[in-house]
């Protein structure tokens, strides 16, 4: 049984960059299989201090794979590599 993957999505509502980023990632979830979380880095001072600039920003099981502009087969060829490894 393989580990699910979990794709964490940082994000801030009236953010255009992350309403598309958020499409990609749908459309990535008919083809692989991930939870997807999603966090308005609103929700803490933080992640507005960490993020704010860089929003949206996605990560693969907690390692940066992507962040304003997201490119699906960036995400895509993440996926597959993560894939890879772990069947290797």
């Amino acid at each position: 049984m393989m580990e699910q993957t979990i794709i964490t999505f940082y994000t801030r509502k009236s953010c255009p960059l992350c309403e598309k980023a958020k499409s990609t990632l749908q459309e990535l979830s008919k083809d692989w299989d991930f939870t997807l979380e999603e966090i308005d880095i609103e929700s803490s001072d933080e992640l507005t201090e960490q993020y704010g600039l860089m929003i949206p920003v996605v990560q693969i099981d907690g390692v940066e794979a992507g962040f304003g502009v997201i490119n699906k087969f960036d995400i895509s060829n993440r996926l597959h590599e993560k894939k890879a490894n772990l069947n290797s």
